[in-house]
């Protein structure tokens, strides 16, 4: 992937991970497109950054997608590097959620349906072009948060649904980037101020300077994320899974309390 020169769609672009990508990119000297549900958000995101613009998008709604879609297509016809960022992430008690499922429904829908659907209305778009997709999924979906069973799943499934997509393109022009994050501090779980995630900026640098690699590696990992991504594969599964939930669980039991 070209570091500069591109015309980028970020979804859940006007915070965390999704705004620090879009500022570096942005910084790069690429036109950037932040997209999300909040204009608001959005607004303040794109008068920090001149020329950065910006669309809204619900993506939980298909119908939403497709016109979405449609509409960076004609605004930004040299669209070529869609970034599925956006995701939401809540704390499930299974035991408790019996016939409301709404939280569960939502995070699929969100951070699973959501980029599977954009990503296939602007495949025809991005297939006449070199381009690239970035699908973001996380450290747990390699060993999970099991206070957060649904995120972590549909993450999981983001990192099955990359290499199925990677293998399908593999004759196209469309290169697919999995960018697997770590605990980063973001408002994502309020873990913004969680000493034990990793900041923000020291998270987008090292990402941005392993997409100086080339060619760019198919997974983008800094090296924070490694002792999930690779537990299994080192054969510490059991031993990664019971220090992650058991050094969390003081944490999410009060919030079952509550």
């Amino acid at each position: 992937m070209n570091l500069s020169g591109n015309t980028i769609l970020i979804t859940g672009g006007g915070s965390g991970i999704g705004r620090g990508l879009a500022e570096a990119f942005h910084g790069l000297g690429n036109q950037v497109i932040i997209a999300g549900r909040r204009r608001g958000v959005l607004d303040e995101v794109t008068q920090a950054n001149p020329g950065m613009k910006s669309l809204t998008v619900d993506m939980e709604n298909r119908a939403a997608i497709r016109t979405f879609a449609a509409q960076a297509v004609e605004q930004f016809p040299s669209l070529n590097v869609l970034i599925n960022n956006a995701g939401i992430m809540r704390v499930e008690k299974l035991t408790a959620q019996q016939a409301d499922l709404a939280d569960a429904e939502a995070i699929v829908t969100t951070n699973l349906l959501g980029p599977i659907r954009l990503t296939a209305a602007l495949l025809p778009h991005l297939r006449q072009r070199s381009s690239t997709i970035i699908t973001v999924s996380s450290g747990l979906a390699f060993v999970p948060l099991v206070f957060t069973p649904t995120y972590c799943a549909t993450k999981a499934a983001i990192h099955s649904y990359s290499q199925s997509l990677r293998y399908q393109l593999k004759s196209t022009p469309v290169e697919v980037i999995e960018l697997a994050p770590p605990y980063v501090q973001t408002h994502l779980m309020d873990g913004a101020e969680d000493p034990r995630a990793m900041p923000l900026k020291e998270f987008i640098a090292e990402v941005m300077e392993i997409f100086k690699t080339q060619p760019t590696p198919s997974e983008i990992l800094v090296e924070r994320v490694k002792q999930m991504r690779n537990a299994e594969r080192e054969s510490r599964y059991d031993g990664t899974f019971a220090g992650l939930n058991g050094g969390m669980a003081a944490r999410f039991e009060e919030e079952w309390k509550a």
